[in-house]
């Protein structure tokens, strides 16, 4: 396994990814990018190969929920009324779907419920638990709420990763998962393909703008 360092320093680009998902949003970009960087490390920290998983699959989660977090506390992100109701309805059809054996992605839900994807993707980020903390002072009692983990930002992203990447063609679907999510190079992804290593460049290019278009 690569040591943690090098782990960091191959994988930068994957916090760039992440971070212009959230351009625009009231922090600058550079404050989103060293959050993100806490993110790399902590999954650089936690990464367990003999689980499988490629690095990308397993940080990308981690990057994204430390940005999240960051919104969070400092207030730019404001949960209203409705979609805290959308992500109870949520919460309940994604438990009925798993008791009838179904698979609760993204577009069953939407067409459960009658809404968006979208809508259905910020209702699952918005049910992320907090924990209430009273306490007393001159003003009387007031309550703190502190956000913590759970695992439904890790599900979100799975899903719209998911999904985005079944909307690819078969080929760039394949140049993506080995790309990406086994870290190979354009070189060794040509020749496992049969095809010049141009061809993954422009291939990969083509594919990687599409899915931002479908992840936006």
């Amino acid at each position: 396994m690569q040591d943690r360092n090098t782990l960091i320093e191959s994988n930068v680009r994957l916090v760039h990814s992440c971070c212009k998902r959230f351009v625009g949003r009231g922090i600058e970009y550079d404050d989103i990018f060293q959050v993100g960087c806490i993110g790399l490390m902590k999954a650089a920290d936690g990464f367990d190969s003999s689980r499988g998983l490629c690095f990308s699959t397993y940080a990308v989660p981690n990057i994204i929920g430390e940005i999240k977090r960051l919104f969070r506390d400092t207030g730019a992100v404001k949960v209203s009324r409705s979609l805290k109701e959308l992500s109870f309805k949520v919460q309940r059809e994604k438990e009925s779907a798993e008791k009838r054996g179904e698979e609760p992605t993204v577009t069953a839900l939407a067409e459960r419920l009658s809404v968006t994807p979208e809508e259905i993707i910020e209702a699952l980020d918005a049910s992320r638990q907090v924990l209430s903390l009273t306490y007393e002072n001159e003003d009387g009692v007031n309550e703190l709420q502190l956000p913590t983990d759970n695992c439904e930002n890790e599900i979100c992203s799975r899903i719209l990763i998911n999904e985005a990447l079944l909307r690819l063609n078969p080929q760039e679907r394949e140049i993506i998962r080995l790309r990406y999510f086994c870290e190979k190079t354009q070189t060794q992804t040509a020749a496992l393909l049969g095809i010049s290593q141009v061809q993954v460049s422009r291939k990969e290019k083509k594919a990687l703008e599409r899915l931002r278009g479908y992840m936006n």
